[in-house]
């Protein structure tokens, strides 16, 4: 899986490979070894990062709780 970030909104798009999207077809769910983890971990911290300098103010603003989702979409 690759993470495609926006420079300018902040907005990400993860894209998956052949193999990932028939797993998750076919079992709604993937695994990730202590390897794949990790680096799936640093490309998210690092869009988390990224985007504290490009969201819009009243996005950084939001507060998440433990009922907010979080839903994909397609692709603009």
């Amino acid at each position: 899986m690759r993470f495609i970030q926006s420079a300018k909104d902040g907005s990400c798009r993860i894209i998956f490979n052949k193999q990932e999207k028939k797993i998750i077809k076919e079992k709604g769910e993937f695994f990730l070894d202590a390897m794949s983890f990790r680096h799936f971990s640093n490309n998210l911290i690092r869009a988390v990062s990224e985007f504290h300098k490009r969201f819009p103010e009243e996005i950084k603003q939001t507060q998440t709780t433990d009922e907010d989702s979080c839903e994909g979409k397609e692709c603009p």
